[in-house]
């Protein structure tokens, strides 16, 4: 054991002899260590802020959304769900626990002399629950408001303050094309949800007026005209989407194919999609992976550099030394004891930079944040430009890349110092004391 002190106090003391050249033999691997842990966290916190937009849509929800088809398919102009395949749907798959129609219209609504554009969304009570909304004020719809078809609204919280900046909105009667609707409730701010790929477009829930489905469809039919400069256009939809909990986790996938072959009996075009979260869900997980191991392997090229740094480093050391070692021989010590220093010196060459390197990958979040501010405070058209998954991604650290990425940093500084170690133990005695 003292021997082995000696030997590591030895290579400690040749190590500070070129401090510029051990500390930029130490900063490769330094940057190597750091880069592994803090591209698996940003890689993990993209991952997992993916999967928690999908999981917040619900493991257990199936969405089935009317899409509009190509101008040949519509003839009349009507397509997408109807009324009847919801009542198909809550009638013949026993394994749907929960239906909510869903039907949403661009409106302007008014309220005195204040007027804003928003969507009229007219839904059930259980869509406050699936979409995460909480009442800041009043209440949500309620059940005796749809079989009533009651004339009432509640207010998303930006639609609140656009109508009613000062006043208290309960009790007000919002105008929405000519009709009024009496406001029963005001909703609490909630982000908007991000699009996922091209199964479900992001939506914004900061305009919305909700309003009792029943009520919107005898109020307003299910004709929607759109004019444009030189255009007309007359759809007439009856559901825009219908979200269905199933009754169990396992019988997701299979409830989902059961709907879109019921739905399909009934449609000739292709006027509808289904999205089931827990198949992305799925998806996004292995995509995880991937990217995270795909992120891994560029920061293990870090490594490798590192390691090539420490092979370079002792090659020359092991030049500059060559009468060092001739003499170290000549006064009897073995091959193996001049190999065992040679290793011991890129090994505490590893080491240090690999220390180094985790400490810089604990400061992997604080850091993240703090850049991410003077990005936005230099550019800030850019960073709102971009997706709103990168702007508010924080790092989540793995807790095993820490000692992955200092075991991979050892053993780079064995296996880049064994070749330089093996050289120097085969000098030749004799040899080494003539280059002095």
């Amino acid at each position: 054991m003292a021997h082995w002190l000696r030997t590591v106090r030895l290579s400690i003391k040749s190590v500070l002899l070129h401090p510029l050249r051990s500390t930029l033999t130490v900063l490769g691997i330094f940057i190597g260590v750091a880069s592994v842990i803090w591209l698996l966290a940003i890689g993990e916190g993209i991952g997992r802020a993916a999967e928690e937009q999908i999981a917040s849509l619900g493991a257990t929800n199936i969405i089935v959304r009317t899409i509009k088809p190509s101008a040949d398919e519509m003839g009349d102009g009507a397509y997408g769900l109807t009324r009847n395949d919801y009542v198909r749907i809550v009638a013949t798959v026993p394994t749907v626990a929960k239906a909510i129609p869903i039907r949403i219209l661009s409106r302007e609504f008014r309220y005195r002399t204040r007027a804003f554009d928003g969507r009229m969304v007219g839904c059930t009570p259980d869509y406050a629950e699936v979409t995460h909304l909480k009442i800041d004020r009043g209440r949500f719809i309620s059940d005796a408001d749809v079989e009533g078809e009651n004339n009432c609204c509640v207010l998303a919280a930006e639609s609140a303050t656009h109508l009613f900046p000062y006043g208290e909105p309960l009790g007000a009667k919002v105008m929405v094309d000519d009709q009024f609707y009496t406001v029963v409730g005001v909703m609490k701010s909630r982000a908007p949800s991000a699009g996922i790929g091209g199964s479900l477009a992001a939506e914004d829930y900061s305009k919305d007026v909700y309003t009792p489905i029943t009520t919107l469809w005898r109020r307003n039919g299910d004709m929607a005209i759109v004019t444009k400069p030189g255009s007309f256009q007359r759809d007439l939809v009856e559901v825009s989407q219908i979200t269905l909990q199933v009754d169990d986790r396992e019988n997701v996938l299979q409830t989902a194919e059961i709907i879109r072959n019921t739905i399909e009996l009934e449609h000739e075009m292709k006027d509808f999609g289904i999205t089931v979260p827990l198949e992305l869900l799925q998806q996004a997980r292995i995509t995880r992976l991937m990217f995270m191991l795909f992120l891994g392997l560029i920061a293990a090229i870090s490594l490798l550099v590192g390691g090539i740094g420490i092979m370079n480093i002792m090659l020359a050391t092991v030049t500059e030394r060559t009468y060092e070692i001739g003499i170290r021989r000549a006064l009897g010590a073995k091959r193996r004891d001049i190999t065992r220093q040679f290793l011991v010196e890129s090994t505490v060459l590893s080491v240090a930079g690999g220390s180094l390197g985790v400490l810089a990958g604990l400061l992997c979040r604080p850091m993240s944040v703090w850049i991410r501010m003077l990005l936005f405070h230099w550019f800030p058209e850019s960073m709102e430009a971009l997706p709103e998954i990168i702007r508010t991604v924080e790092p989540q650290m793995v807790s095993w890349s820490i000692p992955l990425a200092f075991a991979i940093s050892v053993f780079v500084g064995i296996g880049f110092g064994v070749y330089p170690a093996t050289r120097a133990a085969r000098l030749d005695p004799i040899e080494a004391l003539r280059r002095n």
